[in-house]
């Protein structure tokens, strides 16, 4: 039994590949799905925290840039527009179904330090007992390093997120169906792993390796997110985030992605 209904605090991990077109512009029909099954959720009792990709993207397809800019200074620019598009977006969305959201903006400086690290505690327990969902993301305006991989990706970082929140569980949409026995587009015969009990080096092959990564949402990301989620004794899905409804079946218990358990 994977007994994901009785979780309560839940993040939420938005990948780039969920949220947006191969174009970096917005998956409107998507988001718009997203965000209804998001706040039936939440209305449903749910404590929910979200992780949100797709800052540089947006900005980028707003100033109509044919891709993402390489510069550094051109990085933090168009994800100071992406970041506030973004927002309106959610802010928007959520409107409609009588939700409120908030904007918790990070660096790895603040994680690491502990006063900072608590006041990130405080802030985000009451905003989640006065019933509003938090929207989390690395500062990329400000943390250059970050756009460097600093971090390293929005996986690690969610699964850092879960920890401070004291969350029950880690959920990461992503254009990824489940961990497989082996790469699915090049190995017809690759099974999906329903449920890891514990992350060893096997499972880190077939993730591509623990060093390895496909830009910055490969599974070996995911495989590093798992690792911090059940070191803090948070269990972690990865499911794909192409039909939002399936948050549904995944909820009632149903064989939804690769569960990943928790330490005990």
């Amino acid at each position: 039994m994977r007994n994901i209904s009785q979780k309560k605090r839940i993040v939420i991990k938005l990948g780039t590949s969920t949220l947006a077109h191969k174009t970096g512009k917005l998956n409107i029909r998507r988001m718009t799905k997203l965000v209804r099954v998001i706040s039936d959720l939440h209305n449903s009792g749910r404590e929910i925290i979200m992780v949100s990709s797709g800052a540089v993207g947006l900005g980028a397809g707003k100033l109509g840039l044919p891709e993402k800019p390489k510069e550094t200074n051109i990085k933090q620019a168009v994800a100071a527009i992406g970041q506030c598009e973004l927002m309106h977006v959610y802010d928007d969305m959520f409107a409609k179904y009588s939700v409120t959201v908030a904007q918790i903006l990070l660096t790895k400086a603040i994680i690491d330090n502990k006063s900072h690290c608590e006041n990130f505690k405080v802030a985000t327990e009451a905003l989640v007992k006065m019933g509003v969902i938090p929207i989390v993301n690395e500062n990329d305006t400000i943390a250059i390093d970050e756009l460097e991989l600093e971090i390293g990706e929005n996986d690690s970082l969610s699964a850092l997120v879960a920890e401070l929140s004291g969350a029950d569980l880690l959920l990461i949409l992503s254009d990824i169906d489940a961990l497989y026995t082996g790469d699915p587009r090049s190995n017809p015969d690759a099974e999906p792993i329903r449920v890891v009990d514990k992350i060893t080096p096997e499972i880190e092959a077939m993730a591509g390796g623990a060093g390895s990564s496909l830009g910055t949402g490969g599974m070996s990301t995911k495989i590093n997110a798992a690792k911090i989620a059940a070191e803090a004794g948070i269990d972690m899905v990865i499911m794909n985030g192409r039909d939002p409804e399936k948050l549904y079946d995944l909820f009632e218990d149903k064989e939804i992605g690769t569960l990943f358990k928790a330490n005990k």
